[in-house]
C-alpha cells in the first residue's frame, strides 16, 4: 500500500475571498435608481447630486441618468445627472 510520511502542519493556507470593491459604473454610463456605482472602504469617493451613500460607504444612484465624476478641493464627487439637468445646463 502507498503511504505518505508525516509532513507536519502547514502554517500558510489561509486566504480570504476578494471583496469585489471598485467602480461598477463609470463616467458617462447610464444609471437607474438603486444601481450601485462604487463599492469602497472608507470615503475615497463622495456622493454628489442624485446619489446617496450606504452604511458601508457604497455609493448608489437614487435617480435615473448619467454618471458623472468631478474633482473639487481634493475630493472626487460622484453624481447622476438627469436628462432635465443636462438640457437646462446646455441653454
Amino acid at each position: 500500500m502507498a503511504h505518505h510520511k508525516a509532513g507536519g502542519s502547514s502554517r500558510n493556507g489561509r486566504d480570504s475571498a476578494g471583496r469585489r470593491l471598485g467602480v461598477k459604473l463609470f463616467g458617462g454610463e447610464e444609471a437607474r435608481g438603486g444601481n450601485i456605482i462604487i463599492r469602497q472602504r472608507g470615503t475615497k469617493f463622495y456622493p454628489g447630486s442624485g446619489v446617496d451613500m450606504g452604511r458601508d460607504h457604497t455609493i448608489f444612484a437614487v435617480t435615473e441618468g448619467t454618471v458623472k465624476f468631478r474633482e473639487t478641493h481634493g475630493r472626487t464627487y460622484v453624481s447622476v445627472e438627469t436628462e432635465e439637468k443636462k438640457a437646462a445646463g446646455s441653454k
